[in-house]
């Protein structure tokens, strides 16, 4: 069978693996996995380094990112107090099929745009 995982897409009709899609997929999600695969970032140096990113997303994205297991919160009793975020073996998996997505959006992307442009005249 070609596609053997579309089996397990239907198991409970897509549920959990649609979850799980729509968290990694978002717009945020893969551009701080990626910018963690520099290493271990406190959130100020995590919020300069994604450009557009708002604090309040940020701070949402790596809570949905800890709970997944994708990434590791670390908090330092210091005064001021620090935290540092780095990925987790999970985290740093996804990064080669994250990565080979996005080169096939890379590879696809005068197919799409010109699928476009004859959508809008159509």
């Amino acid at each position: 069978m070609k596609y053997v995982h579309s089996c397990m897409i239907r198991g409970d009709g897509g549920r959990t693996l649609r979850a799980i899609l729509d968290q990694i997929c978002n717009k945020w999600t893969l551009l701080v996995v990626a910018t963690l695969d520099a290493g271990t970032l406190r959130f100020k140096e995590l919020h300069q380094r994604i450009p557009g990113i708002s604090q309040r997303m940020l701070t949402l994205t790596l809570r949905n990112l800890e709970r997944d297991g994708l990434v590791s919160r670390t908090v330092h009793a210091e005064v001021p107090p620090r935290v540092d975020y780095e990925l987790t073996e999970t985290g740093r998996s996804l990064l080669e099929p994250a990565l080979a997505l996005a080169g096939w959006a890379i590879e696809h992307v005068p197919q799409i745009e010109a699928s476009r442009e004859a959508y809008k005249k159509a």
